[in-house]
């Protein structure tokens, strides 16, 4: 698998609402910089996480714009318009930010995300 499948994958994992799906894609030094706060360990991201889930009720989540701005053989950087929408107090909402991705190879030969970035607000 490349850093662009990471990428799907990830993406795919975060729309299943399953925090253990979104880990395996993770590297266990992962950083997460969200509008709001910053989690520097496994169990704040899955906290952040699935709080989210319960504000946004069947939240779909889409990388759209994707632009691969560094890669090498060791690690992949992406930059993309991050897309959701789902119910919050029964109401349908959506929007949308801007998102910066930094995937890193593991000696395993895995891509995994080590940095997400994500600021609210239109692109």
């Amino acid at each position: 698998m490349g850093y662009q499948q990471a990428l799907e994958q990830y993406i795919a994992a975060t729309n299943t609402h399953d925090f253990s799906n979104v880990e395996k894609v993770l590297h266990p030094q992962a950083v997460y910089w969200f509008s709001d706060k910053t989690c520097t360990s496994l169990p704040e991201i899955r906290s952040y996480f699935e709080n989210a889930w319960n504000v946004i009720k069947e939240e779909v989540y889409a990388a759209t714009d994707v632009q691969w701005i560094s890669a090498d053989q060791h690690s992949a950087t992406c930059l993309y318009t991050y897309r959701y929408e789902g119910y919050s107090n029964g109401k349908f909402v959506s929007g949308s930010g801007r998102a910066t991705n930094v995937f890193v190879k593991t000696e395993a030969g895995e891509w995994k995300l080590i940095h997400e970035h994500l600021s609210s607000g239109p692109r």
